[in-house]
């Protein structure tokens, strides 16, 4: 089949490296200018997706990994492209926070104030007049770092913050979204839908955004993830959090993977915030627990069919292996990895199955890997197991084979989960 991928900055890039791996004839074409330097030799690459639509033709795929193109989306699907994404209701509700709000409450689950601003002075104004503890979140494609859980019930640390990037030249133009702090223990609930229906079973994640382990430092895109699929559709979560809302992607012909990130109390599910695409790196460990083939599956959701998807039971984690500057990427490009090689060390052919590439690129004249961008994302290493325990040591095993000059990971995905939080929501009634 002939696929054309679309990524904005390689969210999902490895699962197009994974079609050319199943025998699809795959393009891809990279919106971000700086990232285009990635997968040389690795997968053909296109410098026009437009120019491309005849070559894909009606009877391929087209595949979007990130939001920002519903408009686009919408428009192929009525020309007769068979579209694998979300749309452009689905791309407002990762764009408006407040929004999303409105249709959590809509749809009937309970949420927390969260109001949306223009400026960042306008966003300090609202925490002096209404004192809380509250919770930074960027926009669009601001940089992570930039979100903040605010401590002090006045607001005075989020103020600080706030005030930080408005002296920040490079940040003080971006929207920011404030959020009532909720305390509980955080989850989230995922599915694929194909415009009519769920399709797969229902995951359940938890996210580990902090750079350093015990959750400690700044915020990231995230370091990891640890994640398991149930088909029990009477599951708490997917009953209280996504099965509500599975009218309204149907209304906005969303076809994609959606997932709600929640905090779970005695109140029960509050959601925080929608991922209406790919998430990273939860993408990753996805290509972990799958054992259906990607093509398949993603023609079946963009072309609204039902689908049969074979998956691992257990656990799996899925770990991120960067290096500086990351998790400041756009600052201090002169400590950039740029060329350096990647080796393994006692490295198996099966194991490669667990390594998930982003910023790699290969040598033409041989099969060396070696570092093709300067942000820091190197690649993604997973593995599952029949218990969280056994999953955490089967993907460090994998970490330990990977050499990369400077590499940075966290070494504790789904410690923390293991030891409090998985007896909290199983004593609640939200694990099977």
């Amino acid at each position: 089949m002939k696929i054309l991928f679309i990524s904005n900055d390689l969210i999902g890039g490895n699962i197009a490296n994974l079609l050319v791996k199943e025998g699809h004839e795959v393009k891809i074409y990279i919106h971000e200018k700086a990232r285009r330097a990635n997968f040389e030799n690795i997968i053909t690459k296109v410098k026009d997706w437009r120019k491309e639509l005849e070559w894909v033709g009606k009877d391929g795929l087209i595949v979007f990994d990130d939001t920002g193109w519903g408009k686009q989306q919408t428009m192929l699907r009525k020309k007769g492209y068979t579209v694998f994404g979300g749309s452009e209701k689905g791309d407002e509700l990762e764009f408006s926070r407040e929004y999303t709000q409105e249709i959590f409450k809509k749809y009937g689950l309970e949420t927390k104030e969260t109001k949306d601003f223009e400026s960042i002075q306008d966003a300090i104004l609202y925490i002096e007049k209404n004192p809380k503890t509250w919770v930074i979140k960027q926009n669009d494609h601001a940089p992570k770092a930039m979100n903040y859980v605010g401590h002090f019930k006045d607001g005075k640390d989020t103020i600080a913050v706030l005030e930080s990037y408005l002296a920040n030249p490079k940040l003080k133009k971006e929207r920011v979204t404030l959020q009532e702090r909720i305390y509980g223990v955080e989850v989230g609930v995922g599915r694929y839908f194909n415009g009519s229906d769920w399709v797969g079973p229902i995951e359940i994640n938890v996210e580990h955004k902090k750079f350093f382990p015990g959750d400690i430092g700044p915020t990231t895109s995230e370091m990891g993830t640890l994640a398991w699929y149930t088909k029990n559709e009477k599951n708490r979560l997917f009953q209280e959090v996504l099965s509500p809302l599975s009218e309204y992607l149907k209304e906005i012909d969303f076809r994609g993977d959606f997932e709600v990130n929640c905090i779970v109390n005695e109140e029960g599910p509050l959601p925080l915030e929608v991922t209406p695409r790919f998430g990273s790196p939860i993408i990753h460990l996805h290509s972990e627990l799958h054992s259906s083939p990607w093509g398949e599956f993603l023609y079946a959701i963009a072309s609204g069919q039902k689908y049969n998807l074979e998956w691992k039971k257990g656990y799996g984690i899925v770990v991120l292996l960067a290096v500086p500057p990351f998790p400041y990427t756009k600052k201090e490009i002169h400590n950039s990895s740029k060329g350096i090689k990647i080796f393994f060390h006692n490295i198996k052919e099966d194991d490669l199955e667990h390594i998930h590439l982003e910023e790699v690129s290969k040598q033409e004249e041989s099969d060396q890997l070696y570092i093709s961008d300067d942000r820091g994302y190197i690649m993604y290493a997973t593995n599952t197991g029949k218990t969280i325990k056994e999953a955490i040591k089967n993907t460090y095993d994998i970490v330990e084979k990977i050499i990369i000059p400077k590499m940075i990971y966290r070494n504790d995905i789904g410690t923390r989960f293991l030891k409090n939080d998985y007896s909290t929501l199983k004593k609640m009634g939200y694990i099977d």
